[in-house]
């Protein structure tokens, strides 16, 4: 395993949508990663079911990409995405990718029990 590296700044899609970006290189074959971040009880040891608003994957493309939710243990509850890309590197091994994401938080006031508006009336 390698130390982290930043991405590729030509990766536009990453640059725009993410907040935060790791990149690990592994001996281990795809499919061992793979293994690892969707199996429950292997993904248990690093990410435990309790730091995740839901312990199934919100998506998933077999052997490339899964993606769950996590939630923060105390208040204010934030949440976040986590996404695990996976793809053999060019020495037989596993590029792995971490892009954490926040979730847009959508900000409505509370609406009046009444419309609070003008009315519109007919003309007679």
């Amino acid at each position: 395993m390698s130390d982290a590296v930043k991405p590729d700044p030509s990766d536009a899609d990453l640059a725009i949508k993410t907040d935060l970006v790791l990149e690990y290189e592994f001996d281990a074959p795809p499919a061992k990663v793979w293994r690892a971040v969707t199996i429950p009880a292997l993904r248990e040891r690093w990410l435990p079911d309790c730091e995740l608003a839901g312990a199934e994957p919100e998506t998933s493309i077999p052997g490339q990409e899964v993606r769950y939710r996590l939630r923060d243990s105390e208040p204010p509850f934030r949440e976040s995405h986590v996404i695990f890309r996976i793809e053999p590197n060019e020495d037989g091994g596993t590029r792995f990718r971490i892009i954490q994401q926040a979730c847009e938080i959508g900000m409505k006031l509370p609406q009046p029990a009444n419309s609070n508006g003008c009315l519109m009336r007919a003309a007679a």
